[in-house]
């Protein structure tokens, strides 16, 4: 018999990826916005969320409500239920909004934002909770997710790229962690069907993290081009983005910053649970996802 799965936020980027993933192998119950929550499930994979607003134009609220109460809310119909397993998505900002290093499930959190801080709270709310006997609850923080349908900074710099625009950041050396949605899909699977994977929280990420100017150059070879890289100064980089502040133009100091900086996620914990290998690779993700990118301009 098929395993009967509630998931909220299945219209989602990652929900729609992942009811794809698992549709032809369990039955699933999409939880609909202010309906009632009611159980009757084997599994609970509880993917609605408030995202993260570049913009800042969300109320500090919106976050609170969606990314902690309604994760609570549906947290304690799970624990009363006769559910066995509880998967949900939190977020590596829910740890740190800057690393230096590599993020590990041993950090001590500290965010910044109101985001990180609604999915901490979201967190320890879960945590602080008895798990009663038969029961499985896990925490996935996954960095930045990829895949096809995505939309994010990945657009904005395939645009540029595919314009034929240079990238004036070279100097700039970063390294970042990615997560493409077929190797989360791939994970969710596993923690539903096996049961020897101990609850907890876990980074989810690829292997490889990679840098900017790397991801610059696989836009450019998906799309047949030769990568355009300036290496202008640095300096020079620092004073436009400090023009950009003042005069509102698109370089500013905190694109700068979001363009630049490293975020190492260490995938270690979750690959050693496992016992196996994520099916797809950093680049081979990261290209499938540039690809998709080409077939919708």
């Amino acid at each position: 018999m098929k395993n009967r799965i509630f998931i909220s936020g299945s219209s989602g980027f990652v929900g729609v990826n992942l009811v794809k993933y698992l549709d032809n192998i369990f039955n699933l119950d999409m939880y609909q916005k202010n309906s009632d929550i009611k159980l009757n499930h084997e599994i609970v994979i509880h993917l609605a969320g408030k995202a993260h607003d570049l913009k800042n134009v969300s109320s500090s609220d919106e976050y609170y409500k969606v990314n902690t109460e309604l994760t609570k809310e549906i947290f304690d119909a799970f624990l009363i239920s006769e559910a066995k397993v509880f998967i949900t998505l939190s977020s590596v900002k829910a740890v740190a909004d800057e690393v230096d290093g590599e993020l590990t499930e041993d950090f001590i959190p500290n965010p910044i934002t109101h985001y990180g801080k609604s999915k901490l709270l979201a967190e320890h709310y879960i945590l602080s909770q008895p798990i009663p006997d038969g029961k499985r609850v896990y925490i996935l923080r996954p960095c930045m997710i990829h895949g096809p349908g995505n939309k994010g900074n990945l657009n904005l710099l395939y645009s540029l790229v595919s314009k034929g625009l240079p990238w004036p950041l070279g100097l700039f050396e970063n390294s970042r962690s990615y997560l493409s949605i077929e190797n989360l899909c791939f994970i969710i699977k596993e923690l539903i069907d096996r049961e020897d994977i101990p609850s907890g929280v876990y980074n989810v990420a690829d292997d490889v993290p990679l840098s900017t100017n790397e991801l610059i150059k696989m836009i450019a070879e998906s799309k047949d081009k030769k990568a355009r890289i300036l290496n202008l100064s640095k300096n020079l980089i620092n004073v436009l983005a400090s023009v950009g502040d003042f005069l509102k133009l698109p370089l500013n100091s905190e694109r700068l910053q979001k363009l630049t900086e490293s975020y190492v996620v260490s995938n270690a914990k979750i690959k050693q649970a496992l016992g196996k290998e994520l099916p797809i690779s950093s680049k081979y993700g990261l290209i499938k996802t540039f690809q998709s990118f080409s077939h919708n301009v």
